[in-house]
């Protein structure tokens, strides 16, 4: 076999393949390093381009990349409450819940850099993505409830449950993630169920909404 036929041919990347793999080396880099820890230099050798290439791209510098990398990490956990409606509440819930936790597992020490905030390069445009996450989980919960207008007492217990399992995640992973995310998992749904029945005290909406939920597990 010849040198040129054993050498792969050279293919130039679209606009979009380029973009996409400088998202991908810039995810990976603030996957594991908070974004101030993170140079454009870093990007461009993660890539295997130069820094005027990332810069072409990315004209904004590293901001503009932070901000379209937190875009595409947050497209990906919205996608984790994406669930057929079908079968029981809770076990749909923990489907749900098993993809945030690996997405979490997977980023590592950057979650918290990626979605809780507090890094030099926040900004109210990153606060933003973040916060529509959360309202995207939201509302995924309450369509599973399968509530047409929920009352301002469910849907605060919802996004309050929301904001627990993000602490959650945090907290497991400064625990070195411990214990094991099975139990983790199974914690929160019940969790979730525990939170629901404290506000069925005080709401008929979420009253009526637990004791589904109970009669659908128990059939």
């Amino acid at each position: 076999m010849s040198a040129a036929a054993s050498t792969p041919a050279y293919r130039r990347l679209s606009v979009e393949e380029r973009r996409a793999q400088l998202l991908d080396a810039a995810l990976s880099l603030f996957a594991h390093r908070a974004p101030e820890e993170v140079s454009l230099d870093d990007v461009a050798e993660a890539a295997g381009v130069s820094r005027p290439l990332v810069y072409r791209y990315f004209p904004g510098g590293k901001q503009q990349l932070y901000e379209a990398a937190l875009r595409s990490a947050a497209e990906e956990l919205r996608h984790c409450f994406d669930e057929p409606h079908v079968g029981p509440l809770l076990p749909r819930l923990a489907r749900a819940v098993d993809r945030y936790l690996a997405f979490v597992d997977e980023h590592d020490a950057g979650f918290s850099a990626l979605l809780q905030g507090g890094s030099v390069v926040e900004t109210s445009r990153t606060t933003a993505i973040v916060d529509g996450v959360r309202r995207a989980a939201a509302e995924h919960i309450l369509s599973h409830l399968g509530v047409k207008d929920p009352g301002p007492r469910l849907r605060m217990t919802v996004r309050v449950w929301i904001t627990a399992v993000e602490a959650a995640s945090l907290i497991w992973l400064d625990e070195d993630k411990q214990p094991p995310v099975a139990e983790l998992r199974d914690w929160l749904v019940e969790q979730f169920m525990a939170v629901m029945a404290v506000t069925a005290v005080r709401d008929p909406q979420t009253a009526a909404l637990v004791e589904r939920v109970l009669s659908a597990q128990d059939g």
